[in-house]
């Protein structure tokens, strides 16, 4: 990726998440970006805890950081031309994320159409390898004229 191509990207990515407010409430931020590919994360906080007597993070706040960086990889792609939107989510959880803990999510496109991308993702906490949750998702993707 040329210098420029990457500034492009950046601006695009920062643009992304300035314009949803709740990822300013969660305090998301972007760790990676590439093409058609997204890496964010949010603190752990008691704003996002769903049983206090545990410090177990809300499921929902897991998915709201999957859907997000989704939702940023699909922006980043070269070949779209539009904002994007959730189509469709399903998120597999497959343990609760360890409190006190950082959350990661990933996000890739891994296929378009001419109105559809298509995501895969994961959210972790300490390591990649132990997945907290997956996501498989499509946007709305408005490819561009060749």
């Amino acid at each position: 990726m040329s210098d420029d191509d990457r500034a492009r990207r950046e601006k695009l990515a920062r643009r992304f998440t300035e314009a949803l407010p709740f990822s300013k409430a969660l305090d998301m931020r972007i760790d990676s970006f590439g093409v058609a590919v997204a890496g964010m994360s949010m603190p752990y906080s008691g704003f996002i805890v769903g049983d206090p007597g545990t410090g177990i993070v809300h499921g929902g706040a897991v998915s709201a950081l999957l859907d997000t960086c989704g939702g940023l990889a699909v922006f980043l792609h070269p070949e779209g031309t539009a904002p994007t939107a959730t189509l469709d989510l399903r998120i597999d959880y497959m343990r609760p994320a360890k409190p006190g803990h950082r959350i990661h999510a990933w996000a890739e496109v891994y296929n378009t159409t001419r109105t559809v991308a298509f995501v895969r993702g994961i959210a972790y906490d300490t390591a990649r390898d132990q997945p907290v949750a997956m996501l498989t998702g499509a946007f709305t993707f408005a490819k561009k004229a060749l």
